[in-house]
């Protein structure tokens, strides 16, 4: 097998320096005439010169890559969005090195020490449950040495590069179509340890305000996002008098569909449904859930917008001032809500 090709064997077919020929190669300005570019260039292709990453970060001092930290990279939402993210680098020329939280508050300060000792040019950050408060998390971030942006889930508080949906107006959408349907006992299926859960309360809670019905605590039943705790969490909303439910995820909504019908309960002849997430999985329930839309390819191109910006920033020298986008949510209307008094199969 032939050895590997190096800038030497390049160099010495085309009659110039070593130095040349890696001034070309990495675009860096040079007073090389377009001739010899051109004849560097094609040897390059010829030969199937494949540059050493190692060699060229220690002089441009970038890695080509990127770090993301996810809580549970098997959520619909979040292999989504690393999905996108991933394709957003690579057509930039990075790559994307993904790591998994577990949905460890513990282990979302380790991640990120651990993608930064490893020479990440930038950090996409989803914070796990119970590291949305300011704790390890957020003194990591603050001591960063490389451009950041939190993505979906927020530190309130943190001065940093900040990119999420909605999700008070969410809970507001979800809710408010439910009441249009004539449903009045509407149970509320959410994660209330986390931000985003809680936030999309507060959004269910105002719907009902706004129709003079008091929130009732007794309807509002806390659940990871997870399908197999939804599952056993549902049991206790089967024992209550609601007519509708507002899942805060599709994984939640899963686990709510397979209870339900497990009863012999049908949606939406005997439950409504707004789920939440709109996730590419939505395809695999029955009925087609009604849904609050986080679209992901939105949500991952402002993140990726706004990271290589303060990548670039960060080479000038110059960091611009920090950043929050929100982005709203839409419902997307499907056949998982009856109104009340029509008649369903």
């Amino acid at each position: 097998m032939a050895g590997k090709v190096t800038l030497r064997d390049i160099a010495r077919e085309v009659g110039l320096s070593t130095t040349a020929v890696s001034l070309v190669l990495n675009d860096r300005p040079c007073k090389i005439s377009e001739e010899s570019r051109r004849r560097i260039k094609e040897v390059a292709r010829r030969k199937r010169y494949i540059p050493n990453q190692i060699a060229r970060s220690l002089v441009t001092r970038r890695s080509q890559t990127v770090g993301l930290v996810v809580p549970n990279i098997e959520s619909r939402f979040f292999s989504s969005l690393a999905r996108r993210l991933e394709l957003g680098c690579r057509e930039r020329g990075y790559v994307l090195l993904i790591t998994n939280s577990d949905e460890s508050s513990e282990n979302d300060s380790e991640l990120v020490g651990l993608l930064a000792n490893r020479g990440v040019d930038g950090l996409f950050v989803v914070a796990s449950t119970g590291a949305e408060e300011r704790g390890p998390l957020a003194s990591t971030l603050e001591g960063l040495p490389v451009p950041y942006v939190m993505v979906d889930r927020l530190i309130p508080g943190l001065t940093g590069d900040k990119v999420a949906f909605n999700n008070e107006a969410g809970g507001y959408l979800a809710c408010r179509y439910l009441l249009d349907a004539g449903h009045r006992r509407i149970a509320c299926l959410l994660n209330t340890a986390s931000n985003t859960g809680r936030e999309r309360r507060v959004g269910y809670e105002r719907a009902l305000r706004e129709r003079g019905i008091e929130p009732d605590p007794a309807l509002v039943f806390p659940c990871a996002y997870y399908i197999p705790e939804a599952y056993e969490v549902v049991a206790r909303v089967l024992a209550t008098d609601v007519t509708a439910v507002f899942a805060g995820s599709d994984n939640i909504a899963l686990g709510l569909l397979k209870r339900l019908y497990e009863r012999g309960l049908r949606v939406p002849r005997d439950y409504s449904v707004v789920s939440y997430d709109n996730s590419a999985a939505d395809v695999l329930f029955e009925p087609a859930l009604t849904s609050i839309e986080q679209n992901v390819d939105e949500l991952a191109a402002a993140a990726l917008d706004l990271l290589f910006r303060r990548m670039g920033e960060s080479e000038e020298g110059e960091l611009g001032t920090p950043e929050e986008h929100i982005l709203m949510p839409r419902l997307v209307i499907k056949s998982s809500v009856r109104t009340l008094g029509e008649d369903v199969a």
